[in-house]
């Protein structure tokens, strides 16, 4: 994340996205596979570390060995060839709201402080070594069990999240950046899905 300053002088904290060129790799088609769909690909790999299937699926494109391969539903009406390069200027502009999915951080096994912000109790008041617990988790002869999606200790992160409504800031067109508003969900150079959003909504 970086800082940029708008038209008006306004600070703007944004993300600055690596969004194409994506490459065409495959089209599928109702006839053939059942459903309409467009294949890209992103990034760069080695030839030598994917499978020699992967590979000769790739080559078919005249790109090279992609990192990524995603699925696109196409616009009404809009046609693409194998091998068609698609860039970012082409599919977002400044002010556009888009939905941008990835893979959050892996935090590992968390206690409910740390995953659910839980309060935890006080440190005095002959509180004595129950310090970060989650407290009761239900009653005694009713109902005689915990109830489902109960909030407790587990795993927390390392799963699949939309953020859903951001602003395009800008659009940069030689560098194939996206600029958006705000955090995106993922690490530093994590893989992203940015699409136009589907609950699209002015804010302020």
């Amino acid at each position: 994340m970086t800082q940029v300053f708008d038209a008006k002088g306004e600070l703007i904290p944004v993300t600055v996205i690596q969004a194409g060129p994506c490459t065409v790799v495959q089209t599928k088609t109702g006839d053939t596979d059942g459903y309409v769909a467009l294949q890209l690909g992103f990034g760069e790999r080695k030839p030598q570390r994917v499978s020699k299937a992967y590979r000769n699926h790739c080559v078919k494109a005249g790109k090279g060995v992609f990192a990524a391969l995603r699925e696109f539903i196409p616009g009404e009406g809009q046609t693409f060839a194998v091998g068609q390069e698609i860039k970012v200027e082409e599919v977002f502009k400044a002010g556009d709201r888009i939905d941008v999915s990835g893979t959050t951080k892996g935090r590992g096994y968390a206690g409910v402080i740390k995953r659910h912000g839980f309060s935890g109790f006080p440190g005095s008041h002959g509180t004595h070594e129950y310090f970060r617990h989650g407290g009761s988790i239900g009653n005694r002869s009713y109902p005689g069990r915990v109830f489902k999606g109960k909030r407790m200790a587990g795993q927390y992160g390392n799963e699949r999240v939309t953020t859903i409504n951001l602003e395009v800031i800008a659009v940069r067109a030689d560098e194939h950046l996206l600029l958006v508003r705000g955090c995106v969900p993922g690490t530093r150079n994590g893989l992203l899905t940015i699409q136009p959003a589907v609950k699209a909504v002015r804010r302020g």
